[in-house]
C-alpha cells in the first residue's frame, strides 16, 4: 500500500483490484479520482488532490486514468472527468463531478476524513 499522504495511481486492473481490496479491508474512507490526461480540469485539480492526500492521512486516495482502466470507470458509472467517488467498505457513499475542490473537501469531512495535525 502507498504510504500515508500519497495518491495511489493504478495503471492495471490487477493493481487496482489488489489495492482497493486492501483499502476496503482497512474500513477507512476511500476517494477515487477518475481522471484523463487530456482533461484540463483534471490537470488543474491533480495537485489539489495530492495536497488533500497529505492532509487527510486517514483516507486512501486513488487515481484512475479512464483511458487506461475503462472497465473500472464503467463499473463506477463515470461519465465526466474528473469524477471523485467516495467509498467505505466497498460501498459508494458519495460522489463529486467536476474539479470542485471545496465540495471534495466538504465530502471528505462529512464521511470521516480527519485532517492531520500540522
Amino acid at each position: 500500500m502507498a504510504g500515508e499522504g500519497e495518491v495511489i495511481a493504478c495503471h492495471t486492473l490487477e493493481v487496482w483490484n489488489e489495492k482497493v481490496k486492501e483499502a476496503n479491508e482497512s474500513k477507512k474512507l476511500i476517494v477515487i479520482d477518475f481522471t484523463a490526461s487530456w482533461c484540463p480540469p483534471c490537470r488543474f485539480i491533480a495537485p489539489v488532490f495530492a495536497d488533500m492526500a497529505k492532509k487527510f492521512t486517514n483516507v486512501y486516495f486513488f487515481k484512475i486514468d479512464v483511458d487506461e482502466l475503462q472497465a473500472v470507470a464503467q463499473e463506477f458509472k463515470v461519465e465526466a472527468m474528473p469524477t471523485f467517488v467516495f467509498m467505505k467498505e466497498g460501498n459508494i457513499v458519495d460522489r463529486v463531478v467536476g474539479a470542485a475542490k471545496d465540495e471534495i473537501h466538504e465530502k471528505l469531512m462529512k464521511h470521516g476524513g480527519l485532517v492531520a495535525s500540522a
